[in-house]
C-alpha cells in the first residue's frame, strides 16, 4: 500500500514519475523517502499529492537540474554513487544535494578525493561508501573521440505507415590519429589522411561498418566513456506537393572520453 498523506489525505502511488528540469524519471515512493527528514522523504511522506506542483502530464516537477538529479535518485536507492573519471560537476552536484537536503552526500561530495584518487581507507562510516570513480580498464593515452553519425528516413503522406530507414553512408571517427588506431584498427579507414604523423588529429577518418554499436562496443572495451552527444535534423519533400513523402535528415555526434 502506498504511504498517507497528512490528515488521511489521498495516498501517493508506489511507482512515481517526476519532471525534474524537463527530464523525466520514474521511481519507486520507497526510494524518495529512503532519508528521514530531507526534502523528498518530507514531500512524499507528509504532504498530499494535490500540494505538490505538476507538469502538464501530472508529473511532480521540480525546476532543478535534470541531468545531476540521476546522481541523487542513485544515491537514494542504495547510498551508494558512482561518479565517472570525467565528471567535473562535484560542485553542483553538491548544490543539488544541498537543496535536496541530503545532509551525508552533500558532506561526502565535499570532503570526497578528487575523480580518479584513491579513497583513504576506512574514511566511510557504517552502512555507507564513499563517492567513487569509475575503474578505467582500458590501457592507453587518455583523450576524446568523437563518432559522427549521419542517417536518413522517409515518412509516408499518412504519417500512419512504418518509416522507411535508409542504409547508413559513413560513420565518421574524429580524435588523435593514434587514438582512432589505438581503439578501432583495421576496422578504421585511413584512407584520406595516408601521410599524417600518430600524433597529429585528424577528422577525416572513417569507419569500415555501418553499425553504430559495434563502434561503441569498440570504445568501451578501450575503456572510453561517452561524455556527451549532440544531434540536427532536417526535412526535405520528394516533391513540391506538401502531401507526399517527407524525406527526413539527421547528423549526430557522440563524445568519448578516456582520463587515466
Amino acid at each position: 500500500m502506498a504511504q498517507s498523506g497528512s490528515q488521511g489525505s489521498p495516498s501517493f502511488p508506489e511507482i512515481v514519475e517526476l519532471n525534474v528540469g524537463g527530464q523525466v524519471y520514474v521511481t519507486c515512493l520507497k526510494t524518495l523517502t529512503a532519508v528521514p527528514d530531507s526534502l523528498l522523504w518530507t514531500l512524499f511522506s507528509q504532504r498530499r499529492p494535490a500540494d505538490l506542483p505538476k507538469d502538464g502530464k501530472g508529473r511532480f516537477f521540480f525546476d532543478r537540474d535534470g541531468c545531476l538529479f540521476r546522481f541523487v535518485l542513485e544515491y537514494l536507492r542504495d547510498f551508494d554513487l558512482v561518479l565517472p573519471d570525467c565528471f567535473q560537476d562535484r560542485r553542483r552536484l553538491k548544490k543539488e544535494a544541498d537543496f535536496f537536503l541530503l545532509h551525508d552526500l552533500s558532506r561526502r561530495l565535499g570532503s570526497a578525493e578528487p575523480s580518479g584518487a584513491a579513497p583513504a581507507a576506512g574514511a566511510a562510516g557504517a552502512g555507507t561508501a564513499l563517492c567513487r570513480p569509475l575503474a578505467n580498464s582500458g590501457p592507453g593515452d587518455c583523450g576524446y573521440i568523437t563518432i559522427g553519425y549521419r542517417g536518413t528516413y522517409t515518412i509516408g503522406r499518412d504519417m500512419q505507415t512504418d518509416a522507411k530507414f535508409r542504409r547508413v553512408a559513413r560513420i565518421t571517427v574524429c580524435s588523435k590519429i593514434s587514438l582512432a588506431k589505438e581503439v578501432f584498427g583495421d576496422s578504421l579507414n585511413e584512407s584520406r589522411d595516408p601521410d599524417r604523423t600518430p600524433d597529429k588529429y585528424t577528422s577525416r577518418y572513417y569507419l569500415k561498418y555501418n553499425f553504430l554499436e559495434q563502434a561503441f562496443d569498440r570504445l568501451a572495451e578501450a575503456g572510453f566513456l561517452m561524455v556527451a552527444c549532440s544531434s540536427t535534423g532536417t526535412c526535405a519533400y520528394t516533391s513540391s506537393d506538401p502531401n507526399e513523402d517527407k524525406i527526413w535528415s539527421s547528423y549526430t555526434e557522440y563524445v568519448f572520453c578516456r582520463q587515466r
